[in-house]
């Protein structure tokens, strides 16, 4: 991804920082946020020390400090990281890029991404930064969308939105890139990881309509047990080898 596509997204998340919030603020919102944050939660330490890139407005964050654990927040957006430390007073949030991280070698026990991978610059440099702050053993943890027969269309969809001026928080042209299994396993073995696990979830999207959204919840359990197919956010868990 270019350096204007990251100033893009810079500036739009600068732009809705005020307003983010409200799209997880309601029914679909705070279920969708919820059931991709329990697999992030599942694949990390408890009461560990996270690092949290593309933190947002620390929605994720808030869910770690609930299960026990303390975090940073890594964002590019400041107006975003001012919403962070309203909603995560406690917590410490820096303003970076994700392939240029500013903590000491061996600085977390856990680090998480949350539907930001697809717009990170360097993929692979964020990765091995993640590698290299991680205490030996630490996990990482990264749910985004994958590149499915179902996503395969939404980056048309999103450049003929920003096209029509179709107010809506996320649907915006920054040339996204979505991983397959096979790019995730590479990217993750290329910076050293082992005990790779990906998987799929989601399958009731915050922009389904509610009776659709409602009938997407229930078939959800079923859908990412025995069609995983039919998901569409990827999930990767690894770690970094012990000493």
């Amino acid at each position: 991804m270019s350096s204007a596509k990251q100033d893009k997204i810079r500036e739009h998340y600068d732009t809705v920082a005020d307003t983010y919030d409200d799209y997880y603020d309601q029914y679909r919102g705070r279920n969708y946020h919820n059931h991709i944050s329990s697999y992030m939660i599942r694949a990390l330490p408890e009461k560990g020390k996270l690092l949290d890139i593309g933190c947002g407005t620390g929605l994720f964050i808030e869910k770690y400090i609930q299960n026990g654990g303390t975090a940073i927040g890594l964002d590019i957006s400041r107006r975003m990281l001012v919403q962070a430390r309203k909603r995560c007073a406690c917590s410490e949030f820096t303003l970076a890029s994700a392939d240029t991280v500013p903590f000491s070698d061996n600085s977390f026990d856990a680090v998480s991404s949350l539907l930001v991978f697809s717009y990170v610059k360097d993929p692979q440099e964020m990765l091995n930064e993640v590698y290299r702050v991680l205490r030996p053993g630490g996990s990482i943890a990264i749910c985004t969308l994958g590149k499915k027969l179902i996503t395969k269309g939404i980056p048309a969809l999103y450049y003929l939105s920003e096209k029509m001026n179709v107010n809506h928080i996320l649907m915006k042209d920054f040339g996204e890139h979505y991983f397959d299994r096979d790019e995730m396993n590479r990217l993750f073995c290329n910076a050293g990881f082992g005990d790779i696990s990906i998987g799929w979830c989601s399958f009731a999207h915050i922009d389904m309509i509610d009776p659709i959204f409602h009938l997407a919840r229930k078939m959800e359990p079923f859908v990412e047990k025995r069609i995983p197919q039919l998901a569409y956010n990827i999930f990767v868990s690894a770690k970094k080898p012990a000493d």
